[in-house]
């Protein structure tokens, strides 16, 4: 049997696959190697993984991951998943790679990723013929969860927010500045907890000052990420993968039409279209 996994910063899904037929499917809490201890995530991945799925049946591991788009952190997780699945080959992969073959199998297109990150990159079927500049949350990931939450609180906070949704943030958050920076500057996953504050502008996606911040994300990642990948003057499809992409499409389509942009596939999931792959 074949387990492939795809792990993003908030969540992984797992799913052990039996032919074509899916034998078992889970959920765990996500990690980026980038900023997670090894031995947590070892011991995370242990517990709850191995609590439900038989690892001597696994033929083949394939580990799609955030975080894993360098060789010393492919290194890292293949040594940690060794120590779990011991008669198993494992393949460690980047997550954008994984979105390359959920949204285009063996076809062609520019694939994206926005989640609580973001990234981009030009696929020719088989393989990443050029990765967007990627340069993590502190200075980049525009378009994703992180850089909307970030705006989200850093206009409450500077009395930017219109009234009307500083009273719904008071209501839902009641954070002061201390608390926001102690979970941003000492927290595990300060990523995580910014990103989690575009809920509050999904919630309120009607509102202009959403859309317009919303929209303001997106060119930037357009900017930054899609229109650096299509300076060959090809024509291409741009797909997107991930919750970011997903709940905030009406705006994204629009802005990627201003573009002049073919928007394709935008999926919330990639395991649906990974299933596919190597089924």
């Amino acid at each position: 049997m074949v387990l492939i996994v795809d792990c993003g910063s908030t969540k992984a899904e797992w799913v052990l696959l039996d032919g074509e037929k899916i034998a078992r499917r889970l959920t765990t809490d996500g990690f980026n190697p980038n900023f997670c201890d090894m031995d947590l995530i070892s011991s995370v991945t242990l517990y709850n993984v191995c609590q439900n799925i038989d690892v001597k049946s696994i033929t083949n591991v394939y580990f799609y991951g955030t975080g894993c788009g360098n060789s010393s952190n492919v290194e890292r997780m293949k040594e940690v998943l060794s120590g779990i699945f011991v008669f198993s080959e494992i393949e460690v992969f980047s997550d954008i790679l994984g979105s390359c073959h959920s949204l285009f199998g063996n076809g062609q297109g520019i694939a994206c990723i926005l989640g609580t990150g973001s990234n981009a990159c030009l696929y020719n079927g088989k393989d990443i013929e050029k990765n967007a500049v990627s340069l993590g949350y502190l200075l980049g990931d525009e378009g994703s969860g992180c850089h909307i939450g970030k705006k989200i609180v850093r206009d409450y906070f500077y009395g930017i927010m219109p009234d009307d949704l500083r009273k719904n943030f008071v209501l839902e958050y009641n954070i002061d500045r201390n608390t926001l920076i102690d979970n941003v500057y000492k927290h595990s996953q300060p990523s995580k907890y910014l990103a989690s504050f575009s809920k509050f502008a999904h919630k309120n996606v009607e509102n202009q000052y959403i859309v317009d911040l919303v929209s303001g994300c997106f060119d930037e990642f357009i900017n930054c990420f899609i229109i650096p990948l299509t300076e060959n003057g090809k024509y291409h499809d741009v797909g997107f993968i991930g919750s970011v992409a997903f709940y905030f499409q009406d705006i994204l389509r629009e802005r990627l039409s201003q573009h002049g942009l073919n928007c394709g596939k935008i999926v919330k999931n990639p395991m649906d279209g990974l299933v596919r792959f190597y089924s």
